[in-house]
């Protein structure tokens, strides 16, 4: 069979999401032929615009920590960062800050996440539960942990013990648009001559000598190129299944669906009046504040929900009873919560990794790199992930053996470099008990 619109580049992205575009930004910046293929119509139309795109620094792992509050200042001056038009304007970042409700012990459990902030220059006041309410007046300071399903008999029952107090992290907030964000990120590789091809479902990795050489479309094109970067989301456990290497891993990934619901915000839960994002992990809830006076509210997947792994490709896009659990937990927060008669949210995917922490790395393949894993949470760092993983790709390419010799990445803005073995496919499952799951 003839070859059908053979095109030479020097890097195929697999996927053209926030992270996917990120990573076509950093590398056609270096002068290299980028082409981003995926099978959505357009950039960020997956996983990426059913973020709730909450930028924060709470990790307990320093590498994370270090990543994440690198990220937000580029989206703090994010024209800037961009160096390039987008027809549809900029999407905004807004530092609202971030509440960490704290219950009994959370805080000793915590520690790693404020030796982390304490070492990369984080700046965050603990708070007494007056402090908190002083911030959010109209939250019931109880606490109802640990989670519990709407039918448990103790549902909604408090404590004897109210809720400690809370962390409050002024640098931290939200992008208003995520999908937008993406495009944007087009746009400004578009400009270095990177390419963007959509509609476009892959067949097959190809390789040679233990070496990939590009891939095939299942409308039966070959594009040929000697690195393919993996950053397809959901999809990522199925490109990895074709290209042959998922022997090679101890930390796998797979897709798990979650839901966000968008509800009417109680009055005192408005950007207007103090209103920023807010971690309540004795509800196993996460919430931010959205313009017009509405406010999302996600999961932090707390046991009793279980979690739904599904097909990528076959899943059950309807809003569930999940949507109804999360707005009730969150009513024991805010008696003052008018719940509706009609859910309305979203409903997407996650690209979960057995720690919840991303994948960032070359593979058993040569030529073959990834960047998947994300989680849900990886949005934050979409401005940095661009750069680490041309970094680890140039490097690998010039014969760097990461395996052995992790990359070591300089984090321009912050001045200090972090290791990237941590995000490292052969690692051991990191330990992250900081609630990750902020997407």
């Amino acid at each position: 069979m003839l070859k059908q619109n053979l095109i030479d580049c020097d890097v195929i992205i697999i996927g053209a999401g926030v992270i996917g575009a990120s990573v076509a930004l950093a590398l056609s910046r270096r002068g290299l032929k980028t082409l981003n293929v995926d099978t959505l119509p357009a950039a960020g139309y997956g996983s990426t615009s059913a973020s709730s795109a909450v930028v924060r620094p709470f990790y307990a792992a320093l590498e994370a920590c270090a990543l994440a509050h690198e990220s937000r200042h580029h989206w703090t001056c994010w024209p800037e960062f961009l160096d390039a038009t987008d027809e549809r304007g900029y999407a905004e970042y807004t530092e609202c800050g971030m509440m960490v409700l704290l219950a009994e012990g959370d805080e000793a459990r915590l520690g790693a996440n404020f030796e982390a902030m304490d070492e990369v220059g984080v700046a965050y006041s603990r708070l007494t539960p007056d402090q908190v309410l002083e911030r959010l007046p109209g939250l019931n300071m109880g606490s109802f942990g640990p989670p519990k399903l709407p039918d448990d008999p103790a549902f909604g029952i408090a404590n004897p013990r109210p809720l400690a107090g809370g962390l409050f992290i002024p640098q931290a907030g939200y992008v208003s648009d995520p999908q937008l964000a993406a495009h944007n990120l087009q746009r400004a590789a578009e400009a270095h001559g990177a390419e963007f091809r959509f509609n476009t479902r892959i067949d097959a990795i190809m390789r040679a000598n233990g070496r990939v050489t590009g891939l095939t479309t299942e409308a039966g094109q070959t594009l040929e190129a000697p690195v393919v970067v993996n950053v397809a989301g959901p999809h990522s456990s199925k490109i990895n299944a074709m290209a042959g290497i998922e022997d090679d891993m101890r930390t796998t990934t797979r897709p798990l669906r979650h839901e966000v619901a968008h509800v009417p915000a109680p009055g005192s839960f408005r950007l207007d009046r103090g209103a920023c994002v807010l971690a309540d992990g004795d509800a196993g809830v996460y919430l931010r504040p959205e313009v017009g006076g509405h406010m999302l509210i996600g999961t932090l997947d707390p046991e009793c929900d279980g979690q739904d792994i599904v097909d990528a490709d076959d899943y059950n896009p309807e809003l569930t009873e999940q949507w109804t659990r999360q707005v009730w937990r969150t009513a024991q927060r805010f008696p003052e919560l008018a719940i509706p008669n009609t859910a309305q949210g979203v409903v997407g995917l996650y690209d979960l990794s057995d720690d919840w922490m991303p994948i960032y790395d070359r593979s058993s393949l040569d030529g073959f790199y990834m960047a998947i894993g994300t989680s849900g949470n990886q949005f934050k760092n979409a401005p940095m992930i661009g750069p680490l993983m041309a970094a680890l790709i140039v490097a690998c390419e010039d014969g760097q053996d990461h395996d052995r010799e992790p990359v070591q990445f300089v984090l321009p803005h912050l001045g200090r470099a972090i290791d990237l073995g941590f995000f490292s496919r052969l690692r051991e499952a990191h330990s992250e008990g900081s609630g990750t799951v902020l997407a």
